[in-house]
């Protein structure tokens, strides 16, 4: 759940709709929902329209946002500040999507500050 954060996280910080990210899970068993997650991303994308055209952003714009998104993501500062607020999740023992979101985004801020910049 702490990756689903980060990157959605810094998927906004670049801006680029979060929308455009989802990560759930279905287990080999579980047929049915598996097919309704994938229908319901797929129709979420028909809406936003191509990558780039609800952001308002040229291709080229697109390809420089989501290249920084994975230097961001790949640098090693903000892997460790990850691992640190991995272990406030676990150290809290809230699993709640908004508590993660609020331990990544508090714990990482001054790192992704300056990973951004």
């Amino acid at each position: 759940m702490g990756v689903d954060a980060l990157v959605r996280k810094v998927l906004e910080d670049v801006g680029i709709r979060k929308e455009r990210y989802d990560l759930q899970w279905a287990s080999a068993a579980e047929a049915p929902r598996f097919v309704q997650l994938i229908t319901g991303f797929t129709e979420r994308m028909k809406e936003l329209g191509p990558l780039g055209e609800a952001e308002g952003l040229s291709k080229e714009e697109i390809k420089e946002r989501l290249e920084k998104a994975l230097a961001v993501v790949s640098d090693q500062k903000v892997r460790v500040s990850f691992g640190n607020a991995s272990k406030a999740v676990r150290k809290d023992a809230v699993w709640t999507p908004e508590h993660i979101d609020e331990v990544v985004t508090t714990k990482m801020a001054k790192t992704l500050d300056k990973a951004l910049a």
